[in-house]
């Protein structure tokens, strides 16, 4: 089992398992706001071959075993997470190549603005000096072998080997990984509830993180 830095033809050859991968961290949520995997997937994928925006390829961890894909770690710290959020603008007039939407699609499209605004109350605001871990997810036949337990570890080497303060992560609260995160020493930051989501369906979402200790820390508690 290998874990490598995804590049353009990873990302090429592994696609198609991508939307499955990253709608397992929160259908609740992504369900509310896309409304349908005919229109999540798409730009999933075309956001995937686009570095740089929120679901690019650029700052995917992949674990490999002989070529077969069994997990992968979105995360990154510049761009973050709300740049990229925005450059997603780039990419929706191209996922027409990758799916042909129907009528039902185009009017989900609709009101798309309005649910990820709702939901993004959800999501507090991630420090600058951080690594936020926006995807970790293991393809299910390969859960309860370590590859999500590897991948978190390389993201927090990551993060140290990338000067980072900590590194954090969001989770809905009714997802079985909160208890994998507590297990691998993070703690629940901030519990946060939008209450139009919510009536439809999204749980609570947790912020949870871990702080790196500093020299100055050190020094500190040396004294």
């Amino acid at each position: 089992m290998d874990i490598i830095r995804s590049t353009e033809a990873d990302a090429r050859t592994h696609i198609d398992q991508i939307p499955d991968l990253i709608h397992a961290t929160g259908p609740a949520s992504y369900g509310y706001q896309f409304g349908s995997r005919t229109v999540f997937d798409p730009l999933v994928r075309a956001s995937w071959m686009v570095p740089h925006t929120l679901f690019g390829h650029d700052a995917a961890a992949l674990t490999l075993d002989g070529g077969e894909l069994l997990g992968v770690e979105l995360g990154f710290i510049s761009p973050g997470f709300r740049e990229r959020a925005d450059a997603l603008a780039q990419v929706w007039p191209t996922i027409g190549e990758y799916a042909e939407l129907d009528a039902r699609d185009q009017a989900l499209l609709t009101g798309l603005g309005t649910r990820v605004h709702e939901c993004s109350w959800l999501n507090p605001t991630i420090p600058s000096d951080t690594y936020y871990v926006f995807a970790l997810s293991v393809v299910d036949e390969h859960r309860g072998e370590g590859v999500g337990a590897a991948l978190l570890r390389h993201a927090l080497d990551q993060a140290r080997s990338n000067g980072a303060s900590g590194l954090q992560l969001d989770v809905l609260s009714d997802n079985p990984a909160v208890d994998f995160y507590r297990a691998h020493g993070l703690e629940v930051l901030v519990e946060s509830k939008a209450p139009i989501p919510f009536s439809n369906g999204v749980p609570i979402e947790l912020r949870m993180g871990v702080r790196f200790e500093s020299s100055s820390d050190e020094n500190q508690e040396e004294r």
